[in-house]
């Protein structure tokens, strides 16, 4: 089975059994309908994945991946806050009439900054020092620019990255404030598992530890079907992680660049209400 499979549906059940409601009290994401959209939480999960070993993909329900990659080149490459440079509708609730999500996300990590080996933007920082300075203990991004917020469509989520050698391997960890586990779990995780393997790759190092920390990981009260229903499924093992070997920038990338192969997973179709 996937290691990704374990540590989802131990997670869920944890939440599940243990977790805390906020039925008692007044909350800001709301359905579609207008109603409020309650959740049961745990406070800080801590998950840890080898991707020397496998790469964490759930196989009991579909990752949409070509579209998870799609966003994170948005983010990271592209560095964009527009709707329209985005393959998929997953930021349209958020975006205003000229299709901006504001100076969030990928603006964030565009801006440049004044250092004494001349101006870089976060991510070409983070290439940088990989590349000249490997065992720095400073090498990480932050979105969480407050003073910003007030001109974001959407407060970041995953909100901040460490990058950290060990020997020849590239570990990560990234902190995520908050995180809706049935739709944007997996889907953080396969990211961020990419962008390490991207990263390691263009600066020379071999992808190691992914650290995923979420401050609030939650399930909403009309979810809770669908998660019990979904951690029943069959379990498979985790597909092959296939890069193409040719490119050597970060910014030659696309989501072209990445294969599953032999991806088995449960393939029936979710209709998933999104809270907003």
């Amino acid at each position: 089975m996937s290691y990704a499979d374990r540590v989802f549906v131990q997670n869920v059940k944890d939440i599940l059994e243990n977790g805390v409601w906020d039925t008692d009290k007044d909350v800001r994401p709301k359905w579609l309908d207008g109603t409020p959209a309650h959740t049961i939480k745990k406070f800080c999960l801590v998950n840890r994945y080898d991707l020397s070993k496998e790469f964490p993909i759930i196989t009991i329900r579909k990752t949409a991946y070509k579209n998870a990659i799609d966003e994170l080149l948005w983010i990271w490459q592209k560095k964009s806050n527009n709707i329209a440079d985005l393959h998929s509708h997953i930021w349209d609730s958020w975006a205003d009439e000229n299709g901006s999500i504001g100076k969030a996300y990928g603006y964030q990590l565009g801006v440049k900054h004044k250092y004494k080996e001349g101006m870089f933007d976060q991510v070409d920082r983070v290439i940088y020092d990989l590349k000249n300075n490997p065992t720095s203990r400073r090498i990480m991004t932050n979105i969480y620019n407050h003073h910003d917020l007030h001109e974001m469509g959407l407060y970041p989520c995953a909100y901040s990255m460490t990058f950290n050698v060990s020997g020849n391997k590239l570990n990560a960890i990234l902190n995520q404030r908050s995180q809706d586990m049935l739709t944007a779990n997996n889907w953080n995780v396969c990211q961020y598992a990419v962008l390490v393997h991207m990263i390691a790759r263009v600066t020379g190092l071999e992808p190691g530890e992914l650290v995923h920390v979420i401050a609030d990981a939650h399930i909403y009260d009309r979810h809770i079907p669908l998660v019990k229903e979904i951690i029943e499924h069959e379990q498979y093992d985790a597909p092959k992680f296939v890069m193409d070997e040719s490119v050597k920038d970060f910014y030659d990338f696309t989501v072209d660049s990445f294969t599953f192969e032999d991806y088995k997973y449960n393939d029936k179709k979710y209709k998933i209400e999104v809270a907003v």
